[in-house]
């Protein structure tokens, strides 16, 4: 018995990398690229009340860099939002791919209210109180009209749960998303305060293991190596 004990001591138990059970789905969560920049006095083009802006030519790039970086991977499903930024950064993967993108409206941005179509950035820019309020209370319906945090999260949750049982289990699927979106995500999967997760950079990559039970492990977050030029979080 101690030449066999003296023989375990001897290999020991190394350390191993983390590899997701058979029976989860790993979402790899990609925030669009930088988009136009916003302009007084003129908004956004709007879809159902949101600010739906086109990536601006460093965001384009940014999307070329994210399909690099994730080109050898294999995915089950590309996701997008019902906003142009989440498709126009998704294109250059999904070509590369030749996956054709599945729409889930659910994961689209936080609705801001009365600061859509841009008007938020700007009064980020100008330092407005209401910015400083929105994140000391951590809740962004202190917006006169916006999104609860119930409803936000209600539907972020729903959103995870279709993709989840959309690809099979032990495959990797990839939701090109949004900041607070991708922030929300991040607090919901590590039951942290609301905005702990808030400055996800555009173009980052950050990794989220569904377990089949509904738990929810956060592997990684705001990935940026592959990027050139990092710009957000911001709008």
């Amino acid at each position: 018995m101690g030449s066999d004990r003296s023989t375990t001591e001897a290999s020991g138990f190394e350390q191993h990398r983390y590899v997701p059970p058979p029976d989860s789905v790993e979402i790899v969560l990609v925030r669009h690229g930088a988009s136009e920049a916003a302009l007084p006095g003129k908004s956004f083009p709007l879809i159902d009340g949101q600010g739906d802006p086109a990536l601006s030519e460093v965001g384009r790039d940014q999307a070329r860099s994210v399909a690099r970086e994730l080109a050898d991977e294999r995915f089950s499903g590309i996701f997008v939002s019902n906003l142009r930024r989440t498709h126009e950064t998704a294109r250059p993967l999904a070509e590369k791919l030749d996956l054709e993108p599945t729409v889930l409206p659910d994961l689209r941005e936080v609705f801001l209210g009365e600061l859509e179509g841009g008007e938020y950035r700007i009064k980020v820019a100008e330092g407005d109180p209401l910015v400083a309020e929105i994140a000391a209370r951590e809740r962004w319906n202190v917006i006169p009209g916006a999104e609860s945090p119930e409803e936000f999260g209600g539907r972020l949750r729903t959103a995870i749960e279709t993709i989840a049982s959309s690809v099979p289990a032990g495959t990797v699927a990839v939701a090109f998303a949004h900041g607070a979106v991708i922030g929300e995500l991040c607090a919901m999967a590590t039951d942290s305060r609301p905005f702990a997760f808030i400055h996800a950079d555009n173009g980052s990559i950050s990794r989220l293991v569904v377990h089949e039970g509904g738990r929810w492990l956060l592997r990684s977050f705001n990935e940026v190596r592959h990027l050139d030029t990092p710009t957000g979080p911001v709008g």
